[in-house]
C-alpha cells in the first residue's frame, strides 16, 4: 500500500503557501515599485498638473505654440477653444489642448546659426 505523506507535498514539510518567498523575497519587487515611482510617474504627474493649469491661464493675446509646431497670438478665449491669429490675415479656432506651450520671446528676433554660404567666406 502506499503512503498519503507524499500527496500532502511542500506544505506539509514546513514551507509557507509563497514558496518561502515572505516579506524579504517581495522586498526587491517593492523596492523596484518605489523607484519607478519617483523617477517616472511622479515627475509625469507634475509636468501634467503643470500644463494644465498653463492651459487654464491662457488669456487674450498670450503668444502660443500648438503641438503641429504653429506659432500664433491668442485673439479671444471660447472655453474649451481660443480663437488665435498665425498672421494679420489667417484666423483659427483651436482647441486649448492643442497649445504646447506658452511662448515668451518671439521666436523670429532669434540669433540665426551661421549657414554654410557665410562660413566659407
Amino acid at each position: 500500500m502506499a503512503s498519503t505523506g507524499w500527496a500532502e507535498g511542500p506544505a506539509a514539510a514546513g514551507q509557507t503557501p509563497m514558496g518561502g518567498m515572505g516579506i524579504v523575497g517581495m522586498l526587491p519587487w517593492i523596492l523596484i515599485f518605489v523607484i519607478f515611482y519617483f523617477l517616472l510617474i511622479r515627475p509625469q504627474q507634475k509636468q501634467a498638473k503643470e500644463h494644465k493649469e498653463m492651459l487654464n491661464a491662457l488669456k487674450r493675446g498670450d503668444r502660443v505654440l500648438t503641438q503641429g509646431g504653429i506659432y500664433a497670438t491668442i485673439i479671444n478665449v471660447k472655453g474649451e477653444a481660443l480663437e488665435v491669429k498665425i498672421n494679420d490675415d489667417v484666423k483659427v479656432l483651436i482647441a486649448k489642448g492643442a497649445v504646447s506651450q506658452l511662448v515668451t520671446k518671439d521666436p523670429t528676433q532669434e540669433t540665426a546659426a551661421v549657414t554654410p554660404q557665410e562660413a566659407g567666406k
